[in-house]
């Protein structure tokens, strides 16, 4: 048990560390090299993905620091961090695919995005107030 609850701890904090680069990265793309090519309201829509990517890969490093910290949780709180990245991908990428390629269609993808995250929080507060 200790080397799995180790080893997620682990893949959730390097997991978390490079969304919140790729966030980082994306933003920056967004406000210099996007600025000038696409029309603001899809640069907010750019940057409202990143600054999301950006909240939940510093929410997944910290999710896999109180894993390493508290193995006995990781069973419990696992799928926080799935839901997490599930919601990043379906969120955040569906938005910058829809400002970069116009694709209409992917903005219906993004409430599911949307529902992964808010599902990841509830289902840590919920197991948080459980294991207290």
């Amino acid at each position: 048990m200790g080397e799995v609850s180790e080893r997620v701890g682990r893949r959730f904090a390097m997991l978390g560390a490079l969304v919140a680069s790729m966030a980082v990265a994306g933003g920056a793309f967004g406000a210099h090299a996007l600025r000038d090519i696409v029309a603001p309201e899809r640069l907010a829509t750019f940057e409202t993905g990143a600054r999301y990517a950006l909240t939940h890969g510093i929410a997944l490093f910290a999710l896999g620091a109180l894993l390493l910290a508290r193995p006995d949780l990781t069973e419990q709180l696992r799928s926080v961090g799935w839901l997490w990245l599930a919601g990043v991908a379906l969120f955040s990428g569906s938005l910058w695919a829809l400002a970069l390629l116009d694709f209409l269609v992917l903005g219906a993808v993004t409430p599911f995005g949307g529902i992964g995250m808010i599902a990841g929080w509830l289902w840590l507060a919920w197991r948080l107030r459980r294991a207290a």
